[in-house]
């Protein structure tokens, strides 16, 4: 019996998915390990580095180089806050360095990033396949500094940006940049006000998903808000795109401006935005020469447009269903001046959109969900005819506050696990009573681990549905 067991045994082992030996790592000033820099060369491929909720200043350069680890953040959102260490290092690139592959950066806060030749960024990209959510880049040089890396995805979700740039390098560092990647998906994100003249949001990327964001310059002398700057194929859908009144730039999007070098079709998807011109001149959409489609219904185009609404002339433009305004007051807008942009009911973009049916790979160009404060989403309730823009009248009963659509738990209260009803493999996210993001991700086997929590009454969201449970 035992030479049957045996190797049984050996070949389970050798079998078994790597997350049975992997390791989390907790880091935290009452810790053993007092700083993520300290755990860095100790992880192996799989494991999970937990953050505590803290200041962490003058943080140095982190390398991370193993595959499939989890950065996260627990008990709130732990601020990485460079200084010295950084700006003083000559070969400094960013807090986080991660050319480890499938890796995932969650809940922490990247601030101040500068070294010598001011690229300092919050993340530097230098593996595939990273995602990064529920992170906030604040005063970096670069937010986020993707490289240069075939057959790899991007995808920044629950985001938020802001005051990313360089005033010693104006016009070259930007809230994003994305390197000559196969495919970058940003959705849900909140990315404002980048300085000195640099972009929003700004991708090199041969596939541009751009779906339920709010990308702005409100108060900054920024650039273009969004720049694509090789073509390729650009999704964009749902999102709010801002001029400000400072800006240094003239048009809003930009479309291949240095040269088609990506890949054809060279094709712009753009459907069920909101673009917001509050400069006196300029244009919507700059298209670079040999732009073969832009595709361009039912968004709201508001402000002006003294160099035309679209900039260039592409092969193929299928243009229908926008609202097209010089007044940005006139289409109705809930309170332009503070940067609301849902609709009011009399506004002449309720009921002027159609329904498109028309998918993208496997991307609807129908709106699916909405942007809601802050780098959140709601599904967009339809009926009858659809709205022109990011936002549909009435607002959807989803964004109003938790607890609208019932979502059943237990126990509750809790104290390790909290296991959920019908959800299985889903994306979730946990807010104390003030709305300040705790923690998120999938849950598995439909629990949800409590266990680095604070006692406490928290919001649980997954999908639409919403409720209160309490941690013992």
């Amino acid at each position: 019996m035992k030479n049957v067991c045996y190797p049984f045994v050996l070949l389970w082992t050798a079998m078994a998915p790597a997350f049975l030996f992997a390791k989390e790592w907790h880091v935290g000033p009452s810790r053993a390990y007092t700083t993520p820099a300290q755990v860095s060369n100790l992880v192996s491929d799989g494991d999970t580095v937990s953050i505590d909720a803290a200041l962490y200043p003058n943080h140095p350069q982190v390398y991370l180089t193993r595959n499939r680890l989890l950065l996260r953040g627990i008990g709130g959102r732990p601020r990485l806050e460079a200084g010295a260490a950084l700006a003083g290092n000559a070969n400094g690139k960013a807090i986080f360095v991660i050319s480890g592959a499938d890796c995932a950066v969650e809940n922490l806060e990247f601030a101040n990033a500068a070294v010598p030749d001011h690229n300092g960024a919050g993340i530097r990209q230098e593996g595939c396949d990273l995602t990064v959510r529920y992170c906030f880049f604040n005063g970096n040089e670069m937010g986020i500094l993707g490289g240069a890396y075939t057959d790899c995805t991007v995808t920044m979700e629950y985001n938020e940006f802001a005051n990313n740039g360089s005033t010693s390098n104006p016009g070259y560092q930007h809230n994003i940049y994305i390197g000559r990647i196969d495919t970058f998906i940003f959705r849900y994100n909140y990315s404002v006000n980048a300085i000195a003249e640099g972009h929003e949001l700004k991708s090199r990327a041969k596939n541009n998903i751009i779906l339920y964001n709010y990308t702005g310059n409100q108060t900054t002398t920024d650039s273009r808000t969004i720049d694509l700057p090789n073509g390729g194929t650009a999704i964009l859908v749902g999102n709010v795109i801002e001029q400000g009144t400072s800006s240094a730039n003239s048009n809003l999007f930009g479309y291949g401006m240095e040269g088609l070098s990506n890949p054809a079709p060279h094709n712009m998807w753009v459907a069920h935005n909101t673009f917001v011109n509050k400069k006196s001149t300029g244009n919507f959409i700059q298209a670079g020469a040999g732009t073969d489609t832009l595709f361009l219904k039912n968004n709201i185009l508001a402000g002006a447009k003294t160099s035309g609404l679209i900039q260039g002339t592409p092969a193929h433009l299928d243009s229908s269903h926008n609202v097209v305004n010089n007044s940005i007051n006139a289409v109705g807008f809930e309170d332009p001046a503070n940067f609301n942009y849902h609709l009011t009911g009399g506004s002449p973009a309720v009921n002027r959109g159609i329904r498109l049916d028309k998918y993208v790979g496997s991307y609807s160009l129908d709106p699916e969900w909405e942007y809601a404060n802050t780098a959140m989403n709601t599904p967009r309730a339809l009926s009858g005819p659809p709205d022109a823009g990011a936002f549909e009248y009435p607002q959807s009963s989803a964004a109003q506050e938790p607890g609208n659509s019932a979502l059943s738990v237990f126990p509750n209260p809790c104290r390790d696990i909290l296991h959920t009803s019908g959800t299985d493999q889903a994306m979730y996210s946990i807010h104390d009573t003030g709305g300040r993001y705790i923690q998120g991700g999938l849950t598995l086997r439909n629990s949800i681990r409590t266990t680095d929590m604070a006692p406490g009454v928290y919001f649980l969201r997954i999908g639409n549905k919403s409720c209160v449970f309490v941690r013992e």
